[in-house]
């Protein structure tokens, strides 16, 4: 059954109560074990081969595209997870994969992907079989729902909210190993992501957020991070893990599945969004694409005045012209854009426009 997706309504009859309670008991016991041996198999959880051949191909390149490597690594559970965890260990913000790419050299990078395993559509095999792919494609939608969210409401920690979108249900694929029969035997005719929440503590004790934070601890990730996975299905959460709370929502609106309008709705106001600004966000996520360009981890040197005139200069346009959309004397704006080349180790504007244009300020 595919990750994040609801089951199909199953009418069995109701099992008795004693029933029920000694299932139940049957699965706490050796829950422990359970748990440990599948945070162990997840260190060996493959990554897409495309996307590792992707990585691969931009690190080959003459100039490599921070912006690009981002995104191919991104949109990959198993090397999100990889960067993440090789920059945390020398320092202790790594919070995004752009922070990550920012701190580890090409040559660290290149060595890593090279080394992961690796799964393809077409070629099933072992104990994940379809698991890597399905939870992908819905970690990468709840990505571009978060990231429309984030323009809507302004979010601040844009870049540390697309890895937490993409690691939201990390937690699924530690019970997918340690329960064989997880999420049908489970989830039983739950249709909601809160209907679905409430099965899996029923019977398992434990739920998949739950889970996926303690995982992330485990690997020194960013306690943010692990927070908002944690936290983002509990009705009283807020900050990032509502974000991510939504825009798993949304994923499955975008996506044709079940969700409860009234849980939606009481999200989105957590998170500052009232019905109509909701509505707008619930049209635009079926076709939401990344479009915006990522923005590195170094950050821009020069004032907004000074960007302001670069981007002047960019357009085509002469000191004159700048001035006048400024509201500038010509004579302030010649002196912004020397403050520019100088600070940018520029020798023209040219040089200027091309400097900032590669470090995604412009």
């Amino acid at each position: 059954m595919p990750i994040g997706m609801p089951t199909p309504i199953a009418r069995a009859q109701p099992r008795p109560p004693e029933a029920t309670a000694t299932t139940a008991a049957g699965r706490h016991r050796g829950h422990g074990r359970r748990l440990t041996e599948a945070f162990e198999a997840l260190e060996a959880f493959p990554a897409l081969v495309a996307s590792r051949d992707r990585v691969l191909r931009l690190l080959g390149e003459e100039r490599v595209s921070a912006g690009e490597m981002v995104t191919a690594v991104e949109t990959d559970l198993a090397l999100t997870i990889a960067v993440l965890r090789l920059a945390s260990r020398g320092s202790n913000s790594v919070d995004s994969v752009v922070k990550a790419v920012d701190e580890l050299s090409p040559e660290s990078v290149q060595g890593l992907v090279a080394e992961a395993h690796t799964y393809d559509f077409f070629e099933r095999s072992g104990i994940w079989e379809g698991a890597p792919e399905q939870f992908r494609l819905h970690g990468i939608a709840t990505q571009r729902a978060a990231e429309r969210l984030a323009a809507e409401i302004d979010y601040e920690h844009r870049d540390r909210l697309m890895v937490s979108a993409l690691l939201h249900d990390l937690g699924k694929l530690v019970l997918i190993h340690a329960y064989p029969g997880y999420p049908g035997e489970v989830h039983m005719g739950a249709r909601t992501p809160e209907e679905r929440l409430q099965c899996e503590r029923r019977e398992l004790g434990v739920d998949h957020a739950l889970v996926g934070g303690v995982l992330l601890r485990r690997w020194g990730i960013d306690k943010s991070i692990a927070q908002a996975v944690e936290r983002h299905h509990s009705e009283e959460t807020e900050g990032e893990a509502s974000v991510v709370q939504l825009a798993d929502m949304l994923a499955h609106y975008g996506q044709g599945r079940p969700v409860s309008p009234g849980a939606l709705l009481a999200c989105a106001r957590r998170v500052g969004l009232g019905a109509a600004e909701l509505r707008a966000v619930m049209y635009d996520v079926p076709q939401s694409s990344s479009k915006r360009p990522r923005e590195l981890a170094e950050p821009c040197p020069l004032s907004q005045r000074e960007l302001q005139a670069l981007r002047g200069l960019a357009a085509g346009q002469v000191y004159k012209q700048i001035a006048h959309d400024l509201g500038l004397s010509t004579s302030t704006v010649r002196t912004h854009l020397h403050n520019v080349y100088s600070k940018l180790g520029a020798v023209d504007r040219a040089q200027a426009v091309l400097l900032a244009a590669s470090h995604g300020w412009l």
